[in-house]
């Protein structure tokens, strides 16, 4: 059974990426340089916890840095789009894909989480039109996601003439942003339905497959096994991303969080041989 698949011009031996976590805050630093072990060793890709906070202050710039431990594997830069509405354009993306020796950016799009936030940016009329403006200025692959609430049909259709690289649907299931960040303002959810709203992402994945069927996708949101990963790619997925999982097994070690990829990619692999799927194309209908 062969796993390995090609994404953005990359090769991997899995398709899985190590999905957006942290950085800047205390022991992101370890975190992310465990992560990053972990993909080195396993032959997957990483994707950086938002850098807005490298970027206003250089200091924090060390817990973004995983080259050191991981010289080669794919690795994806992070903004948010509501920066690029409040003064970012093309020489940030740059800063934040060269001063990490990044691969790629992610631009993620997370319009509640900034709605619930104390002080949120609250600025996303024209965020489409502004997005492709900035990417069209960029000589690296550029990635939209979303951060837990699902890429709809109609924001995938306002993006679809531009250059991006790849879509993250990110859909409702997993995490929700929105929920951290009233726990994090009044130490309770006050808004749960409200917190939990959003494309689930098996309905993003169809919706993203059918509204941009030659895309490279992402899935996230609630990935948490390898059968949940084999779901994903029998949706159309290119290649899938695990967050929240991975953080406990982070803090410990890069040997733990290792172990835990490995068992995933392994029950990734009993999926598709159990489904009658030889490789990763396959499962995909290629």
């Amino acid at each position: 059974m062969r796993l390995d698949t090609v994404f953005l011009g990359r090769r991997l031996k899995a398709p899985v990426l190590i999905g957006a976590m942290t950085g800047g805050a205390e022991k992101a630093g370890v975190i992310n340089r465990n992560l990053a072990t972990a993909a080195r060793n396993l032959g997957l890709g990483m994707m950086l916890g938002s850098q807005r906070v490298m970027l206003e202050h250089p200091d924090a710039w060390e817990s973004f840095n995983v080259r050191e431990v991981a010289p080669e594997i794919l690795l994806i830069g992070n903004l948010g789009a509501a920066q690029f509405m409040l003064g970012y354009g093309a020489e940030q993306a740059r800063r934040a894909v060269d001063e990490v020796m990044a691969d790629a950016l992610a631009i993620h799009l997370n319009p509640l989480q900034e709605a619930l936030q104390r002080g949120g940016d609250t600025r996303w009329q024209g965020v489409t039109y502004r997005l492709k403006q900035v990417a069209r200025e960029l000589d690296f692959p550029v990635i939209i996601k979303e951060v837990g609430h699902g890429l709809d049909a109609a924001t995938l259709r306002a993006l679809a003439d531009g250059p991006f690289a790849a879509y993250d649907v990110a859909g409702a299931g997993g995490t929700s942003w929105a929920r951290v960040e009233q726990l994090v303002a009044h130490g309770q959810v006050h808004s749960p339905d409200l917190c939990e709203l959003g494309v689930p992402t098996a309905q993003a994945l169809r919706q993203a497959r059918k509204t941009l069927p030659g895309a490279q996708l992402i899935a996230s949101g609630g990935i948490r096994s390898g059968l949940d990963a084999a779901r994903a790619l029998s949706l159309g997925a290119e290649v899938v991303a695990v967050a929240r999982p991975l953080l406990e097994p982070a803090l410990d070690s890069s040997e733990a969080a290792e172990a835990w990829l490995r068992n995933f990619i392994q029950e990734l692999r009993v999926a598709l041989f159990v489904g009658g799927y030889r490789d990763v194309r396959e499962v995909r209908g290629g």
